[in-house]
């Protein structure tokens, strides 16, 4: 029996609201369970200085967790004037993640920026950045497509993560914290809209695991992407 009850195979309720933000070209607060995520997307008409004349644009991210996010108040990392390794790679990843669904060129030489900042935290926080960010991502784009900026539309699939990993023997769905700190294995899994992969961090945290075991975990996460994709497609209409 998982700790809140669900099914293996049941992922958290899931919710994306859109337009939170009154300044941001594009914004959503994803909900998945009880981890919140404010995603944010800034449209920059200028790349990156090594892209000039390239004729491709950028997306980055930026990942931060509020204060009392967690258990236990977390110190600013402003304040101690450097991010932590584990920020910096978060952040990574969901940059890269994102950029697997565009096609940069037709972004022309523009940057988009993506913040994510944790409100909540149990569990999945990366992943429901990555899945939340698409989201503010896709609504920047589809303004300057509205604009006449860009001409045609750089997006090319969805992009979405989800977690899975075995605990209590059992191979589970979307991990929340309880299971997230006593799992045996934890795994992240970014997809396209059409099942591709983008990545997968997998780690045996207490025990190892088995080739059976990981596509186990691989027919999971590609049942929980399709319905993190379904959720994006109901934000966007």
């Amino acid at each position: 029996m998982r700790p809140s009850g669900r099914n293996l195979s049941d992922m958290r309720p899931i919710s994306i609201e859109t337009g939170v933000m009154a300044h941001a070209e594009g914004s959503c607060l994803i909900r998945c369970g009880n981890t919140h995520v404010l995603c944010s997307a800034s449209v920059e008409e200028t790349a990156p200085r090594w892209l000039k004349g390239s004729g491709q644009g950028w997306v980055t991210a930026e990942y931060g967790m509020l204060p009392r996010a967690t258990n236990t108040r977390n110190r600013r990392e402003a304040a101690s004037g450097k991010q932590s390794g584990r920020t910096q790679e978060i952040q990574r990843l969901i940059g890269r993640s994102l950029r697997a669904g565009v096609d940069r060129r037709a972004m022309g030489e523009r940057q988009i920026t993506i913040d994510c900042d944790v409100i909540q935290a149990d569990g999945g926080t990366r992943c429901a950045s990555i899945t939340g960010g698409w989201v503010a991502l896709k609504l920047a784009v589809d303004k300057l497509l509205k604009a006449g900026v860009l001409t045609s539309d750089p997006i090319v699939d969805h992009v979405a993560a989800v977690s899975c990993g075995i605990y209590a023997g059992q191979n589970v769905l979307d991990l929340d914290y309880a299971e997230d700190s006593e799992a045996g294995t934890d795994g992240n899994f970014v997809m396209t809209g059409a099942g591709r992969l983008i990545e997968v961090q997998m780690s045996a945290e207490g025990a190892t695991f088995s080739r059976t075991e990981m596509d186990g975990l691989l027919d999971l996460a590609e049942a929980g992407v399709a319905q993190l994709v379904a959720a994006q497609k109901a934000a966007i209409g």
